[in-house]
This record gives structure tokens, C-alpha cells and sequence, in this order.
């Protein structure tokens, strides 16, 4: 069976052991997670125009983790200094990558930063700072699928939901842990841990896959949850 093409936006590094200059990078984790699930994982380099057509090819969405979205982006005047490695043009691209996987059906997967994006992308905002940040941190969450132990790392999480947003996890201190949309357009799942970090989690990345083999929605489609 032909392995379905994932598209995972890239993250901008400044420097990477094998290179001499500033990278765009993937989660070696990320991608082989992927790739055990059967599909076939693909950095995609951070530009956010022209997805129609770039994207085309594209048959899943894992949207990944990374540093914090601009404070601005959500209506917050001002910057927590806990807030880190904040880029335009990072932010630019994975909320244009939200907006159009949600607009065109394409399966979506969320992880941390990539659940925030999609949060803002659909007008919600985030916690700066939290109290007791989840950095490191392996704990128990309780889902609609029931109680699971996960990997996070984390100082940020969701305060307003964006609209549609259903929140299907928690953590013990009220932290949304996952959403999904009340009506989507294809399959979506966000996830605030870091699926990757632990083999018994694998069974999410191969729901976006499957998700990705069965899909027949067209590039075209429009769906009116996207800002």
C-alpha cells in the first residue's frame, strides 16, 4: 500500500551540527514516528504563500512543536519575558499551515506549540507564563479515552479556546491537554504533550495516517470555521 505523504512544516534553527549555516530542521522523533505509523514524513520549508498550490500533494498535516507564538498574535499587548525564540516568520507559516489544513479537510495532527497555533488560528488565545510550567514533565492526564501517562514540556497553554475547539483532556491542574472541533471538515486531533517522547502513543500517528489514506476531500473545499 502507497504510504500517504505527511507534510511536517520545518522549524528554523540557527545552527545544526552537520551544517555550516542556519538549518530548517524536523524532529528526528517527529519524523520516525511518522514513518512507523506507515506514512511518509516530509519537511516542507517555512513560506507561508501560495499553500493551494505548494501543498497540493499534501494527504496529512502534523503540525510540530517549537518556541513560543508572538503574544501579539492572540491580542496581548505585552510580552512575558518567560516568552522564547519568537520568530515572524515561523509564526506566519504555521498559522497559514492551520488555517489551510482546517479549511481544505487535510488530516491534522497538533503537537504543543502546533495545538497553540491552531488554537490562535481559530481566534483563541494562551497563558504566557505558567504558574507551574509542564517542562519535563511525565503525568497523568484524563481524556474522553480515558487516563493516560504523557510526556510534556511546556511553560504556555491554552486560556480561551478558539471557536469550535472542544477540549478532550486535562491535566490534574485544569490545563487543556487536547481538542478537537465540534464539526471538522477531516480528522483533527491537538495534543498539548509530545506524543514522540513515548511508544505507547504511537497509536496517534497512526490515526492521522489512516486518516490520510481514507481522506477524498478535495483541495477546494471551504469549510467556515477558519479565520
Amino acid at each position: 500500500m502507497k504510504r500517504p505523504l505527511i507534510v511536517i512544516p520545518a522549524r528554523f534553527s540557527a545552527s545544526a551540527s552537520a551544517l555550516r549555516y542556519g538549518a530548517v530542521v524536523t524532529a528526528r522523533a517527529l519524523s520516525g514516528a511518522v514513518l512507523r505509523a506507515g506514512g511518509e514524513p516530509l519537511t516542507v520549508h517555512p513560506d507561508g504563500a501560495e499553500l493551494d498550490e505548494r501543498f497540493a500533494f499534501a494527504e496529512g498535516v502534523l503540525l510540530p512543536g517549537g518556541g513560543d507564538l508572538d503574544p501579539s498574535r492572540y491580542g496581548h499587548a505585552s510580552r512575558d519575558e518567560s516568552v522564547y525564540d519568537v520568530d515572524a516568520e515561523q509564526d506566519e507559516f504555521d498559522l497559514a499551515v492551520a488555517r489551510w489544513a482546517l479549511r481544505t479537510g487535510r488530516p491534522l495532527l497538533a503537537v504543543c506549540r502546533g495545538m497553540q497555533v491552531v488554537n490562535v488560528a481559530l481566534g483563541g488565545t494562551l497563558e504566557q507564563h505558567m504558574a507551574s510550567p509542564h517542562r519535563h514533565l511525565v503525568h497523568t492526564v484524563t481524556s474522553t479515552w480515558g487516563e493516560q501517562e504523557v510526556s510534556c514540556y511546556h511553560h504556555q497553554r491554552v486560556d480561551q479556546l478558539g471557536a469550535g475547539l472542544v477540549p478532550v483532556a486535562h491535566a490534574a491542574d485544569g490545563t487543556v491537554e487536547a481538542v478537537r472541533l465540534a464539526d471538522p471538515a477531516g480528522w483533527f486531533l491537538g495534543v498539548q504533550w509530545h506524543p514522540e517522547d513515548t511508544p505507547s502513543q504511537d497509536g496517534l500517528f497512526r490515526q492521522l495516517v489512516a486518516a490520510a489514506q481514507a481522506s477524498t476531500v478535495p483541495p477546494s473545499q471551504v469549510t467556515p470555521i477558519c479565520r
